[in-house]
């Protein structure tokens, strides 16, 4: 029996391993790519006036079915469920403003290169005269409870954090006057500041401690892997994520994805 057990284990995983192996002629054939994207996260996936999802994640998505003649399909995907989704099979990529860390490397196939960084940064008005982290030394800034900048933006700079639990508090702060900033992800912040509800707000200062985001297909996923690595290295050398900030509104480009596009442009 536990023989038997083996047995029909071993077949499961070549069954598994071969259907990984042909993922890439499997979209082919159903004729559309599914990508998980986010839709609630301007400028990078957020929704049109008329409900279709865009921004600059959905158009590199766009562009990869193109590549590969087929038709695109969006899943709105949440920090909380974007990898179980690509686990069970729900999508057959993944583009959602993802960190890449070891423990998910575990679980996904993460893209090289990587696509885009984020790191952390301060919403503040215009009226604050800052140009440096040093700058703000001492003055009540806005935070996240939990986040791990606060306490190294407090020891290396000498910012008084006022902490809260969500970013609508802080947000409603900040415009009270009750602190000069709001300390958060730098992308997060670039998203605001498309909004006109922010206008004379804007983020002077560099962006510290940059993490990359990869794109991630599913552990085994050998060919269609391999064609998202090629993707990502031509949108590297062409600098396709530089005109797509350009596009939808980041003025200032990520020194990132700068970088390597210098890195790539000549290869």
């Amino acid at each position: 029996m536990i023989q038997g057990l083996g047995l029909g284990l071993a077949l499961l995983a070549g069954v598994t391993q071969a259907a990984q192996a042909n993922e890439l002629e499997a979209i082919k054939h159903r004729g559309t790519l599914i990508v998980g994207v986010k839709a609630d996260y301007p400028p990078f996936g957020f929704r049109a006036p008329d409900g279709k999802i865009v921004g600059i994640e959905p158009t590199l998505a766009a562009q990869a079915a193109k590549k590969l003649g087929v038709k695109v399909e969006y899943v709105p995907v949440t920090a909380s469920n974007r990898m179980q989704f690509l686990e069970q099979g729900k999508i057959d990529l993944l583009i959602a403003t993802m960190n890449v860390t070891p423990e998910r490397a575990k679980v996904v196939w993460f893209v090289e290169p990587p696509y885009y960084a984020s790191g952390y940064n301060v919403l503040l008005s215009d009226k604050v005269k800052a140009h440096q982290w040093s700058d703000l030394k001492g003055q009540p800034v806005c935070g996240i409870q939990g986040t791990y900048y606060n306490k190294d933006s407090e020891e290396k700079f000498g910012l008084h954090i006022v902490a809260f639990t969500g970013t609508a508090e802080a947000l409603t702060a900040l415009k009270q006057g009750r602190c000069i900033g709001f300390i958060f992800d730098n992308t997060f912040i670039q998203g605001k500041l498309l909004d006109k509800e922010w206008s004379g707000y804007g983020m002077p200062l560099e962006t510290l401690d940059a993490k990359p985001w990869g794109m991630a297909t599913r552990l085994g996923d050998k060919k269609f892997h391999a064609f998202m690595d090629q993707m990502s290295a031509d949108w590297a050398k062409t600098g396709e994520v530089l005109k797509l900030e350009t596009r939808f509104g980041i003025a200032q480009h990520s020194a990132y994805v700068e970088k390597l596009h210098e890195q790539y442009k000549g290869k």
